[in-house]
């Protein structure tokens, strides 16, 4: 009889403590996750890949409790003397790590069949063909890991998790290396498997695009400690926290002051902490129009606008349905791969995000002239 949904479910407390690291790192955690796939996303030095290890038993936690699909791999605490600590191989945990670490003197066919050894040869042999076959590589089967490319070998690495029919599986930013279409295809083989079979599954990136291509759920850990968790439309699309904001994309973060309400328009005025401010010199205010949010005139907070929401002007636009328009000065142009970077001082610097076509038809140069047109949703608003 099939498992029920929350029976599925990984349920993971977490306390450890890394006293030798320089910065005293503790990883501090605890949520649950169901069957689908949960985000775990966060800068370098979060404590992503140290929470996978926690919990495929590589690394034991000082204090916690882990249990998935109803079975207790992990649990200590100073008020019993109840001590569980599964070995790795009985939690049936797959893991995908960043490195792959294939076998290269095996067979990809050999390297899938290698957490396999307690079946038969026959029952080795068909679970490797299965699982080869579901994820488009069976012609591959008698190859080495040194003569396919990268993207095969991602999919020989998810097989090799995949075929022991594991309780969760954890990535841990298996993708990182590939392009943007073996990555879709992949994921997309990815999700057509979980759909089928309903596990949970924690997947690490630093993507936000695999945030919201992949997630039924995200969580954003920062030092150890969860800041975030919901949706990824939720968490991302409108974070609380800066740190969050910056991980979503938001380029631009600023203090502010509420200045004005206007609620009969659904909006306020917020001024702009500039740097002429900061060093006590005379200076224009530099005001936004956002959305109206409970708040106070004399209020802080911090706005944030994503550099690719900002349009950029060589004159003063007039007749535009956007509330904000901000004169300023175009300080340094920097091309990445088809994007162009814009920084502009505009009383705060901010940076803007054009079109290699963009920046050549307006003839962009720095010290020109320029002026930022910013629509009222796109001020984000967050805690100070």
């Amino acid at each position: 009889m099939e498992k029920s949904q929350s029976n599925r479910d990984l349920h993971a407390r977490v306390r450890k403590r890394f006293t030798a690291d320089p910065s005293d790192f503790t990883l501090d955690v605890d949520f649950t996750a169901s069957a689908g796939i949960t985000i775990l996303f966060g800068s370098s030095g979060a404590g992503k890949s140290t929470l996978l290890d926690c919990i495929s038993g590589l690394v034991a936690p000082d204090a916690g409790h882990i249990e998935a699909s109803g079975q207790v791999w992990f649990k200590e605490n100073s008020h019993n003397s109840t001590r569980v600590n599964l070995p790795v191989p009985k939690r049936n945990a797959g893991y995908v790590f960043q490195d792959l670490a294939l076998f290269p003197h095996l067979s990809v066919k050999k390297n899938v069949e290698y957490g396999l050894a307690h079946l038969t040869r026959k029952q080795r042999s068909g679970s490797a063909a299965s699982i080869l076959e579901t994820l488009r590589i069976s012609h591959l089967a008698n190859r080495k890991p040194d003569e396919i490319s990268g993207g095969e070998r991602q999919r020989v690495a998810l097989a090799r998790a995949l075929v022991t029919n594991p309780t969760i599986l954890l990535l841990d930013e298996p993708l990182a290396a590939l392009d943007a279409a073996t990555k879709s295809k992949i994921l997309d083989d990815l999700r057509a498997w979980n759909a089928a079979h309903r596990i949970p599954i924690l997947y690490v990136t630093h993507s936000r695009e695999e945030v919201f291509a992949l997630g039924d759920r995200a969580i954003v850990l920062e030092q150890g400690k969860i800041i975030a968790q919901g949706a990824p439309h939720e968490v991302l699309g409108a974070p609380q926290q800066e740190t969050v904001a910056q991980l979503a994309g938001f380029e631009n973060i600023f203090a502010a002051t509420v200045h004005s309400l206007h609620p009969e328009r659904g909006t306020m005025i917020c001024r702009v902490e500039t740097k002429a401010q900061i060093q006590k010199e005379a200076s224009s205010p530099v005001e936004l129009e956002t959305p109206l949010v409970r708040a106070q005139a004399g209020a802080s907070l911090r706005v944030g606008v994503r550099a690719g929401d900002i349009l950029l002007a060589i004159a003063a636009p007039v007749g535009l349905s956007a509330r904000n328009i901000i004169p300023g000065r175009l300080l340094e142009l920097i091309q990445r791969d088809v994007i162009v970077v814009a920084r502009v001082d505009c009383g705060v610097e901010m940076e803007v995000h054009l079109t290699l076509a963009a920046r050549d038809s307006l003839q962009l140069t720095p010290g020109k002239p320029v002026w930022l047109v910013i629509k009222t949703h796109s001020c984000h608003l967050m805690q100070r």
